[in-house]
């Protein structure tokens, strides 16, 4: 039984860093695709970034979070990290990862997710 399990959310101020990390188990690794996706209060669940399969050559970003975010794999851990610099109140939600169906983020990750599994979520608060 796949299992993903997040930790590393908390609250911070405007400004501040925080790194999330995501376990998974119960499903192969290092042939998926991970992703990171966030829901606020009152809004829809929105894409923040994907890593493609081991190697994670190639990754794709929310528009609101590049060059702030960065995505990463660690294969031999089965384990999954986003680092977060220079949060904003705005990027206030709960942070959910996933795995892949596919070993790729297609075009479509973030509107139209090809997804194995969902973790339970992380919850990440910025104060201004």
């Amino acid at each position: 039984q796949a299992q993903m399990v997040e930790s590393g959310g908390g609250l911070v101020h405007a400004g501040g860093s925080l790194r999330l990390s995501c376990a998974v188990s119960g499903l192969t690794f290092d042939t998926r695709a991970m992703a990171w996706f966030r829901q606020a209060p009152g809004k829809e669940r929105e894409g923040v970034a994907c890593i493609s399969q081991r190697g994670g050559g190639i990754t794709r970003y929310a528009d609101s979070v590049k060059d702030r975010f960065t995505i990463s794999r660690d294969d031999d851990r089965d384990t999954f990290y986003l680092q977060m610099n220079g949060l904003k109140p705005e990027d206030t939600g709960m942070y959910i990862c996933s795995a892949g169906l596919y070993a790729g983020c297609l075009e479509t990750w973030a509107t139209n997710p090809a997804i194995r599994a969902w973790g339970q979520g992380t919850q990440v608060t910025v104060s201004s």
